[in-house]
């Protein structure tokens, strides 16, 4: 299999994985961690109090998707940029 049709493979899988959920499940709601966790504190411990506050507030549920998903392109760049340096070094000490 040549590597273009294996990337044009790859790219409808993923499309698939995530678009396939969203159609399947009507009327749901997809929560986070946090609201879980809120959830089973409050039934084991109903009297507890947060001890730390959010710094920024968001100002809606669009808001905070934006900043997960900047924080989440931020890590994948940084990431694709250290492993394309570490790559082109040990390629350039197998040619030095």
């Amino acid at each position: 299999m040549k590597r273009g049709a294996l990337v044009v493979l790859l790219l409808l899988l993923c499309a698939a994985i995530t678009i396939l959920p969203l159609m399947t499940l009507q009327d749901s709601e997809f929560g986070g961690a946090d609201g879980e966790a809120e959830e089973v504190i409050a039934e084991i411990n109903p009297d507890y109090t947060p001890w730390a506050e959010n710094v920024l507030k968001p100002p809606g549920g669009e808001t905070e998707s934006l900043i997960f998903c900047l924080q989440a392109a931020l890590g994948g760049g940084v990431t694709g940029a250290c492993l394309g340096y570490l790559f082109a070094r040990s390629k350039y000490r197998k040619e030095v």
